[in-house]
């Protein structure tokens, strides 16, 4: 160990003022120290709960959906959807193709609650859901010559006061969208069964959504056995989600529109990137005033060791080696701060993480708590920038430092 790493050790163990305020040199290193802690804990949290946001609302929304959406620019059924997926395949980042049946019904559990949802018809329902099934189960298959089961969102339950075996009617006004056809035509129904409630705190999809089979769907919604919604296709990589998009549009032709996740849900991602872009910014600054904590304990050391710089300085002691010193001193005070930040991010989000502390209004989140993921290279990054600023913030006071003549603080100190 370098005497100056040693005296630099020392100073910071053994900080103190003079007699009339002893101790109380060594409260303000104590006090820099814990505002790097604290703008280093705040920063990493801020950031992990802003990454936990943009992971569980992607990962809410692709459950419902998918990567990227094929369907009719018209906005009316795909026919030969067997050609059509067959072309899909070919692209090699398409790691799966579900065909979806879906319009706006209506759900009459009584004369008096009744719903308008959308009835989503599919061949499995989609493994989110599936994980967030609060009762009943995730077959579509299992229906009767009566019933057809039916899978709704919780809110929805809610909202019409259905259970687990309770049958309803859904009316389907597909072909009574023209005027001739509502005075000619009797509206297609089908009895169903609840035989599964799932939550995913997402409102607007839990009280808009019902799951039934999609052979099921299509004969209520009047489609042909080659006739499909759209498709819903899950890829390798979800970042180039847009890139396939454009790609399919071109392949498939004239009259087929394909967006992704992003393009959809366009307004819940501009509110994840407007958090991204300004959280980080804002509680950096907190680092920014930890770091002039920093710069004003070391100053105060400066003054309070004038006489002791001096000594050094006499014994041989060069103004580079002077410098460095209280260069090592603010590395110790930033490094034991970013030590101590680091460490209390992680233990409070992993208590997040794991019990879920800090709740959240589902109404205004689309969650029950805040979410966390907490990612290493995110910790190194800020680590490593809290340690430059001490540093940073050292290079004034040790240059001070440096400056002092030995003399003089020697005999009028």
């Amino acid at each position: 160990m370098s005497f100056k790493t040693f005296i630099a050790w020392r100073y910071l163990r053994g900080a103190q003022g003079s007699e009339n305020g002893r101790g109380f040199l060594r409260f303000v290193s104590w006090v820099a120290i814990g505002g790097v802690a604290l703008g280093v804990a705040t920063l990493l949290l801020a950031l992990s709960i802003v990454r936990g946001f943009s992971q569980e609302i992607e990962t809410k929304i692709v459950g419902f959906g998918a990567h990227v959406q094929v369907e009719s620019i018209r906005h009316t059924p795909l026919t030969d959807a067997s050609g059509l997926m067959t072309q899909i395949r070919e692209q090699d980042a398409v790691v799966s193709i579900q065909p979806v049946v879906t319009e706006f019904v209506l759900l009459r559990r009584s004369s008096q609650d009744i719903d308008g949802v959308g009835l989503w018809g599919t061949d499995q329902l989609p493994v989110y859901l599936e994980e967030h099934l609060t009762s009943g189960s995730a077959h579509l298959q299992q229906g009767s010559a009566i019933t057809a089961p039916l899978v709704i969102g919780n809110a929805l339950a809610e909202n019409l006061g259905l259970t687990l075996g309770d049958q309803v009617t859904i009316l389907s006004t597909r072909n009574l969208r023209d005027t001739n056809a509502l005075l000619m035509t009797r509206p297609r129904f089908r009895q169903f069964e609840i035989t599964g409630i799932y939550e995913t705190a997402l409102a607007d999809f839990d009280e808009t959504y019902a799951f039934t089979d999609i052979d099921v769907a299509r004969q209520l919604l009047d489609y042909g056995p080659e006739e499909v919604t759209r498709f819903d296709l899950m890829l390798q990589d979800v970042t180039i989600a847009e890139s396939i998009a454009l790609t399919l549009e071109e392949t498939l032709g004239l009259g087929i529109l394909a967006r992704s996740i992003f393009e959809i849900y366009r307004g819940l991602f501009a509110w994840i990137d407007l958090q991204e872009a300004i959280i980080p910014l804002v509680i950096s600054v907190l680092i920014l005033v930890a770091a002039f904590n920093v710069m004003g304990a070391l100053l105060m050391i400066v003054l309070e060791k004038t006489r002791e710089i001096g000594i050094l300085a006499s014994m041989g002691s060069s103004r580079k080696d002077i410098q460095k010193l209280y260069l090592h001193l603010g590395f110790f005070v930033g490094g034991f701060g970013t030590a101590i930040g680091l460490a209390l991010a992680w233990g409070l989000g992993m208590l997040q993480l794991h019990y879920g502390i800090v709740g959240l209004p589902a109404e205004a989140y689309y969650m029950t708590t805040a979410p966390i993921a907490m990612y290493i290279s995110d910790f190194v990054l800020v680590a490593m920038i809290s340690l430059l600023l001490c540093l940073g913030a050292s290079y004034f006071p040790a240059r001070v430092a440096s400056r002092i003549l030995p003399l003089q603080v020697i005999r009028f100190g």
